[in-house]
């Protein structure tokens, strides 16, 4: 079986930035939002709450990217690769921060759909996902580095931080903001664009366009401006001005 989960994190890590969209907009063609405990008011509420879990997974992801070197998010070639075992800043406490924080992201998108599947398939299928991509990286920085990044795996966790010297961690490793905004300025705008559209599907689905167009189109108006942020910060990447 981990062999199999192994094989299946390889094809993951490699069309992961493909299958996540995709499979986000098939779950949102495919479910209706529904009213927390029948209230519109509870529904904003659990938006809220969504929102705020998501921005603590981009934090959390902000925080690692920015305080940590050499991070080679696509690997090789697309491929998993590693030019080192990174054991500084957040990597200190969790062996996978990048993709706690996405879990994270995930589950405040689940609390802002509120619908009953998100909890019962769509969850536990993006936690099977991150779980089979980390198996496959875990066979190949076990290959590649042998016995220290066994001694890394003995002494810091798989996934959850240990919180145990966080703040010593963090006063030892610089923060580089030009780094982090390079690094996650994608998936800000990606993950930002989910959230409005998602804000948009539920007051299409649940109110019809007519009953609710000056919303939507409020909604439209972020959405456009975060496509502005992207293409901006795209350009800022590309003219150098967000080099360390």
């Amino acid at each position: 079986m981990r062999s199999v989960m192994v094989r299946f994190g390889h094809f993951l890590f490699l069309f992961r930035d493909y299958l996540f969209p995709i499979a986000f907009l098939f779950v949102l063609l495919l479910t209706r939002p529904a009213f927390p405990f029948g209230s519109e008011r509870g529904d904003w509420v659990m938006d809220g709450i969504g929102i705020v879990i998501a921005l603590l997974g981009q934090g959390y992801r902000m925080l690692t990217a920015g305080c940590a070197d050499n991070i080679r998010r696509r690997g090789h070639q697309g491929h998993i690769g590693a030019a080192r075992v990174i054991r500084d800043g957040m990597f200190a406490h969790s062996r996978n921060p990048l993709y706690f924080g996405n879990v994270l992201i995930i589950v405040g998108f689940v609390v802002i759909a509120n619908n009953i599947w998100w909890y019962l398939i769509v969850l536990p299928i993006f936690v099977v996902v991150y779980f089979a991509i980390i198996l496959a990286e875990e066979e190949f920085l076990l290959q590649k580095f042998g016995s220290p990044y066994v001694e890394y795996c003995r002494e810091v966790n798989r996934f959850l931080p240990q919180l145990r010297g966080l703040s010593q961690s963090l006063a030892q490793s610089a923060f580089d903001w030009r780094r982090a905004v390079r690094r996650e300025y994608g998936n800000i705008c990606s993950w930002g664009t989910m959230v409005f559209v998602m804000l948009i599907w539920e007051r299409w689905e649940r109110f019809g366009y007519a009953a609710r167009k000056g919303e939507i189109h409020e909604l439209l108006g972020f959405l456009f401006a975060v496509l502005l942020v992207y293409v901006s910060l795209r350009w800022c990447k590309n003219q150098g001005m967000l080099r360390s």
